[in-house]
């Protein structure tokens, strides 16, 4: 019974997560706290020396990445993890990985939108993290009974928006390089970049989309170079 609730959850998040993207993307979720398939020997180089637990949610994301190229005609190939930690993707392929303490999710794509995608446990944000994630100006726009709650929705827009810009431009950056504007309503967020990072302009911004689903907050952002 407990295994069939997990892949209620899975497939579930799944599907939440897939309906954040417009275009042909796949996503594939995988559960880290199960026995994976083994990974490429250019995989298993990259956390020969982490412990089990980061060892299990690598596998468990490269495993997800695979099972979600797959749903787009893809071949089972390696996805090593490049000197900035990045995955490697295929030529052709375009992706993004995340996890939790429960969870890895991956979502990928054919051609050139470059994808970011994160996953966290829908509880609210600890306040002692408040002033680290969120600025001044945040914070007033969320002031409410729910503010933690909304914070935590923020804190993973700015996750998924600064992995969907990084193969873009390979900076790097902190809480405070972007402002998230959030409609709750529509499971929708704005993501304005508050100073340049490599193409992008102090005020470009970027449309992200969220979903509150299984006890979990899922955040996906797609940038598509050409119509940027």
């Amino acid at each position: 019974m407990i295994e069939a609730c997990a892949d209620e959850d899975a497939a579930m998040i799944e599907a939440a997560a897939a309906d954040l993207f417009d275009r042909a993307v796949a996503v594939a979720v995988a559960d880290p706290h199960q026995a994976q398939q083994p990974i490429w020997v250019e995989e298993a180089r990259f956390v020969a020396q982490a412990v089990a637990k980061r060892q299990a949610e690598f596998a468990a994301g490269r495993n997800a990445a695979r099972a979600a190229m797959r749903k787009l005609g893809g071949r089972n190939v390696a996805i090593p993890a490049g000197p900035d930690r990045a995955p490697q993707w295929p030529i052709g392929w375009h992706g993004s990985i995340t996890h939790n303490d429960r969870w890895c999710l991956a979502a990928v794509t054919r051609g050139a939108a470059h994808l970011g995608v994160d996953i966290e446990a829908a509880t609210p944000l600890n306040p002692d993290l408040l002033s680290t994630i969120c600025s001044p100006e945040e914070r007033a726009r969320i002031a409410g009974s729910d503010q933690a709650m909304q914070a935590k929705v923020i804190f993973s827009a700015k996750e998924a928006a600064y992995k969907a810009q990084f193969p873009l431009t390979g900076v790097l950056f902190g809480f405070d390089h972007l402002d998230i504007v959030i409609a709750p309503d529509s499971g929708q967020f704005q993501a304005r970049f508050v100073r340049p990072a490599g193409q992008f302009a102090a005020g470009d911004r970027l449309q992200g989309r969220f979903a509150l689903v299984q006890g979990h907050i899922v955040t996906a952002v797609t940038i598509d170079p050409a119509k940027e």
